[in-house]
């Protein structure tokens, strides 16, 4: 991404349950662009798969419950309009790879792309409307700061 582009809203908050994450993950939903490329960076276990299903459950693409981690399939589709794309790339170790998963087919539909390990996607992507960067603040409580970006 270029380093010119600044966002032009950021939010933070500090969540206290995957019950609030998974339902700040909904509220975000309400007002995404389409489409949409969101990338979410953290450490594992920060919330990010928890944050999705709130953003996917919020697109009514599919029910809260039936969003998974996409670690072995890399990219998990979810029906419904708009199309919900959901990537994983923890696993993934060279450009090469990230090529073979025909992200960027994804990111040319009209369709909402969220990444988990947004961070390995920087170099080889446009421009992000959404970055999300989760933390662990303690066993339950994640702080979440999202930036939003005017890519037009």
């Amino acid at each position: 991404m270029s380093d010119s582009i600044s966002p032009v809203r950021t939010r933070e908050l500090v969540t206290h349950s995957a019950e609030e994450t998974v339902a700040f993950g909904r509220e975000l939903a309400r007002d995404l662009p389409r489409p949409c490329l969101i990338l979410l960076e953290g450490d594992l276990g920060s919330g990010k798969t928890t944050l999705t299903k709130g953003i996917v459950a919020g697109l009514g693409a599919a029910r809260e419950e039936d969003v998974t981690s996409p670690s072995f399939t890399l990219v998990q589709e979810y029906g419904g309009s708009p199309r919900v794309f959901h990537a994983d790339l923890y696993r993934i170790e060279s450009g090469r790879e990230l090529s073979s998963l025909g992200l960027d087919d994804l990111l040319s539909a009209d369709a909402i792309v969220i990444v988990e390990w947004g961070e390995k996607l920087w170099d080889n992507a446009p421009a992000p409307q959404v970055v999300i960067q989760m933390e662990h603040v303690s066993s339950e409580e994640r702080r979440i700061a999202v930036e939003r970006f005017d890519n037009s």
